[in-house]
């Protein structure tokens, strides 16, 4: 089914979030913040790493065809449709798709949350949210270390609903991953995801750099996962 890349179900151990992150989810513009309010942030910030269940599903297949509106893969049912997406993965030779979720318990609590304490429920929505960011971060730093093994390098990465990629191509990318069963992940009658904070994405392996990446090891994203840097090299060449 896969090529070379197949992970039924990576947990990672995510003990922080970028705290600028979580502010810019908050709307926060630089405006001093109180003592309260920032303990407050810190306190459910550590809530809900602890609730949260990080978890990732991956698998590689073949680029068969790319046409001027659809990419086909070998051995896989997913069609990505959409000049966005096969402008992105014009030089691509394989293609990586991964699911990522923080679990159900998320969901729970902002629920019930919205029932007892709107503030916090909106903290707690942010914190979240960096958090299945840096969690699709973890998975995709991943991937950039597969390619790296064939001397290979990779796209950024690209989700449904970017571009004029739609978000109808869902089903069939949570099936080709297995992630309903793996990670619990399900779809909403409109293609929206539950867990709800779960992220789907779509990463090219090519066989030269691509542009849109970071230019250095400092600025990256994918730093504090990365495992290309132990070998001597890094994921730009």
């Amino acid at each position: 089914m896969g090529v070379g890349l197949r992970i039924a179900r990576e947990s990672y151990q995510i003990t922080s979030v970028n705290r600028s992150e979580v502010l810019r989810y908050l709307g926060h513009s630089g405006q001093s913040l109180s003592a309260e309010l920032d303990e407050r942030i810190e306190a459910v910030t550590q809530r809900c790493l602890y609730m949260a269940r990080p978890r990732a599903t991956m698998a590689s297949f073949a680029v068969e065809e790319i046409g001027p509106d659809a990419v086909v893969l070998t051995g896989c049912a997913l069609r990505l449709t959409g000049h966005d997406i096969t402008q992105h993965l014009a030089s691509a030779h394989e293609v990586v798709l991964f699911a990522a979720t923080l679990g159900a318990d998320i969901d729970r609590e902002l629920r019930r949350l919205s029932l007892t304490d709107a503030l916090e429920q909106v903290i707690f929505d942010a914190v979240a949210t960096a958090l299945i960011e840096k969690t699709a971060d973890a998975a995709n730093a991943h991937v950039r270390a597969y390619a790296a093994e064939q001397g290979a390098f990779t796209s950024w990465r690209f989700s449904p609903g970017y571009g004029d990629l739609p978000l109808s191509v869902q089903p069939m990318l949570l099936a080709s991953l297995d992630a309903t069963r793996q990670l619990g992940i399900t779809l909403t009658p409109s293609h929206l995801m539950v867990p709800t904070k779960s992220v789907t994405a779509i990463v090219g392996i090519h066989p030269t750099p691509q542009p849109g990446l970071e230019s250095s090891c400092s600025i990256c994203s994918l730093a504090e996962f990365c495992s290309i840097r132990t070998t001597g090299r890094t994921c730009r060449g």
